[in-house]
């Protein structure tokens, strides 16, 4: 088993007990000491999904048994939805992307030939019907916002809101791929810096709908007097701003949560600025306990530079667990996994900027580079310092590196209170290799293990959003976040939040 952290002496127990005391017969009545111990970490759960073939796990959909193929079709999300739920998680963690892989080979029939998100549909589509047959799970929604204005973006989050009790939850991207800015009349992908501005931006205004312009008594329902909302607790935000404008007021009123559960996914240092601004959850990625330490703490600080609680700040990575009764069935099926995985698909996802099925195995990364014309900065200096051969050897294996776990429920559910107790994240967004048997595994090997151990709740709260339950606070967001100076109708207008960082900047 490749384990992603080091076994290092000392690692705290499997299962903490709630209550430890002292010998009481050991000191008299007034020297006695009762220690109480914090319950275990639980684990934020999440199943990682896109509504794709190909998602992750590249060539897989083509496993006897795999239902990838049909993710059109609505039963496949009503199945994992109820059997998710059946199992305890949080949520469905929906990944997005508005463009092709076609960098790789200079052009999309890669990603064509091997169902590499493309084919691609919507993730918020299915939200609702996985709402209708589940009570409890939660949804996290991949949007960008680099292309599509905010207004007609809030009202839809704020319907899925509706609809779902509170449920809901936004991964914020900016986009990176080059044929997505093609595809809404672009020349070429916009760069960072200009991308986290019109992020900036982008959140100021759907903060100010969400936030500002409801009053939560606005909706007073007076069937006697003929009054459905209260037009003096309603306001236009007027929003003029670099990258928009926008009047309101917002369409909807104000759900459950108001604001969705803010989710950012990043590790970049742009990335982290803004995750601290606005995130309530990070997807990252995190390398061993030696990196990850420093990487935690950076995204906890930035949230503290903008006065907000760091400590608050939930850190979710991608994870792969694959379980069995046994040891060697469980060995066995990581083998028929690595068997029919695609390292083409691999590069395609990577879009790397060179073909290594087109080049010895001796020769350079660099001089690969050069062959292809690519640019020689295209890739990091300890990447085009290696061979070929070792690129591709690494690129078969990265994915059995981190947060990678194989073996009986008892041996993963080790692996995962180490990610918890050792490297310090929060959760985990469960990445799937077959579609049910990924799923169906976990619920029943591994659940109950962790819920034996304290690490999973045993049944969710009734009525309870999906902010509550991943931040243990309110419904709605607490306080010390920029998106609540808006509320009551508070600072609209001129796009204050980006008017105070081009401030600090300058």
């Amino acid at each position: 088993m490749t384990r992603p952290t080091g076994e290092a002496g000392g690692r705290a127990p499997r299962v903490l007990r709630r209550l430890i005391g002292t010998d009481r017969s050991a000191a008299p009545p007034e020297e006695q000491i009762i220690t109480v111990q914090r319950p275990p970490k639980q684990l934020i759960l999440n199943l990682f999904e896109m509504n794709c073939v190909s998602h992750i796990t590249h060539g897989l959909w083509r496993l006897p048994g795999n239902h990838r193929e049909q993710y059109t079709d609505i039963r496949y999300w009503t199945r994992i939805a109820r059997t998710a739920e059946e199992g305890g998680f949080d949520a469905i963690f929906i990944a997005d992307v508005v463009g092709a892989y076609d960098v790789f080979r200079g052009g999309p029939a890669d990603a064509l030939r091997e169902g590499l998100q493309i084919p691609n549909n919507d993730p918020m589509l299915v939200v609702p019907a996985m709402a209708a047959v589940t009570d409890h799970l939660g949804f996290g929604i991949t949007f960008s916002t680099s292309y599509e204005p905010p207004f007609a973006f809030a009202r839809r989050m704020s319907t899925l809101d509706h609809l779902t009790n509170g449920r809901v939850a936004w991964n914020i991207v900016t986009s990176y791929l080059p044929n997505a800015a093609r595809n809404f009349g672009l020349s070429e992908e916009i760069p960072r810096d200009e991308r986290f501005a019109i992020a900036e931006e982008y959140l100021d205004v759907v903060y100010k709908l969400w936030e500002g312009s409801w009053d939560d008594d606005a909706v007073i329902r007076d069937r006697d007097a003929g009054v459905y909302s209260d037009p003096d607790k309603v306001r236009y935000i007027d929003h003029v701003g670099t990258h928009f404008q926008v009047a309101g007021p917002h369409l909807s009123e104000p759900s459950a949560q108001r604001t969705p559960v803010l989710f950012t996914a990043t590790a970049s240092p742009a990335g982290i600025a803004f995750a601290g601004r606005h995130a309530e959850a990070v997807f990252t990625g995190v390398r061993g306990p030696g990196g990850a330490g420093p990487l935690l703490e950076r995204f906890r600080a930035a949230a503290a530079e903008n006065g907000r609680d760091g400590a608050a700040l939930k850190i979710v990575v991608q994870a792969a667990v694959i379980v069995a009764p046994t040891q060697e069935e469980a060995e066995t099926k990581a083998a028929r996994y690595r068997e029919y995985a695609s390292i083409v698909g691999r590069y395609v996802h990577a879009s790397l900027p060179f073909d290594p099925a087109a080049h010895p195995a001796e020769r350079t990364v660099a001089e690969a580079l050069a062959v292809e014309g690519a640019a020689p900065d295209a890739l990091p200096a300890q990447v085009t310092a290696g061979t070929v051969g070792d690129f591709v050897a690494r690129v078969g294996s990265d994915l059995e590196q981190d947060f990678y776990a194989v073996g009986t429920p008892e041996v993963v559910a080790d692996e995962i209170e180490r990610w918890l107790d050792e490297v310090g994240i929060d959760g985990i967004n469960l990445r799937q290799y077959h579609s049910f048997d990924t799923l169906t595994d976990f619920v029943e090997l591994v659940v109950p293990e962790l819920r034996r151990r304290g690490r999973l709740r045993d049944a969710y709260r009734p009525g309870e959003t999906l902010r509550e339950r991943l931040t243990g606070g309110a419904a709605r967001l607490p306080d010390d976040h920029p998106a609540a100076r808006y509320r009551g109708g508070r600072e609209l207008g001129t796009d204050r939040i980006a008017a105070e960082l081009t401030g600090s900047r300058a």
